[in-house]
């Protein structure tokens, strides 16, 4: 049976429901993770929760330890990976309150620590990246949100921006330019690191404000924690039937 890990994003703090048998803080070549990484049960089935900002801390997204986080999660067994995003809605269908399951990715951060690979072996680790996420996973987790009714966007372009400011207009028309339907700043080089490790990697990306300059009022951190919170209750849902359908929870 595979085994599954859950990457929380802003306002997903805790995964609600998970009675928690064990911690582990992992020691890994690149440091330790993100916070202590939790094992526990939701329902008849083990999963593995990582807050990837830290949690009560708040690590931003370009300082988090993304090598750490991947590596760690491997260590201890797992084999795939449900990242959850906070995002701005670019794409006029894709606007606050929806729920995006993203099949590509262009990713416009710079400095961060991209992969694993050093030369040091003496080869090169080309991986095929030409399908960012996981295509099994990821059509897991859009049959499970069609049978269940969750209202939901089955694919779209994830642009990954570098933070932990917002975006400015400008950029933001470059972006749907180039085809990029959500904007966030955490799920690169995220992906890519599971890719390298084996792992099968998605991402539900939650849409808690218009994008830059598309919106009528400026973007309040207020109303995107308010969209937050009612969003992250959806998102439990979605995984929590997705843990049933998939592995036997």
């Amino acid at each position: 049976m595979k085994q599954l890990a859950i990457i929380g994003g802003t306002g997903v703090d805790e995964l609600e429901g998970l009675e928690i048998v064990q911690s582990h803080t992992p020691q890994t070549p690149f440091g330790v993770p993100s916070r202590a990484i939790q094992e526990g049960r939701l329902g008849d089935t083990r999963v593995f929760f990582l807050q990837r900002h830290g949690s009560p801390g708040a690590i931003p997204p370009h300082l988090i330890n993304y090598r750490a986080n991947m590596w760690a999660l491997q260590s201890l067994g797992v084999d795939d990976i449900v990242a959850i995003n906070a995002v701005g809605g670019i794409n006029e269908s894709m606007r606050p309150g929806a729920l995006v399951i993203p099949d590509q990715v262009i990713d416009y951060t710079w400095g961060r620590e991209h992969s694993f690979d050093d030369g040091a072996d003496g080869g090169l680790m080309h991986i095929d990246f030409t399908e960012p996420y996981d295509r099994e996973l990821r059509l897991a987790l859009v049959a499970v949100a069609q049978t269940n009714r969750i209202p939901h966007e089955a694919s779209g372009v994830h642009g990954v921006t570098q933070g932990p400011r917002l975006e400015t207009a400008a950029e933001i028309n470059r972006m749907a330019r180039d085809g990029c339907d959500v904007v966030g700043m955490t799920g690169m080089p995220e992906a890519s690191l599971a890719r390298e490790l084996g792992l099968a990697y998605a991402c539900v990306c939650m849409v808690v404000n218009p994008a830059a300059g598309l919106g009528d009022l400026p973007i309040s951190l207020e109303t995107m924690r308010e969209t937050l919170q009612r969003e992250a209750a959806v998102v439990r849902r979605l995984l929590q039937q997705l843990l049933t359908r998939r592995y036997g929870g």
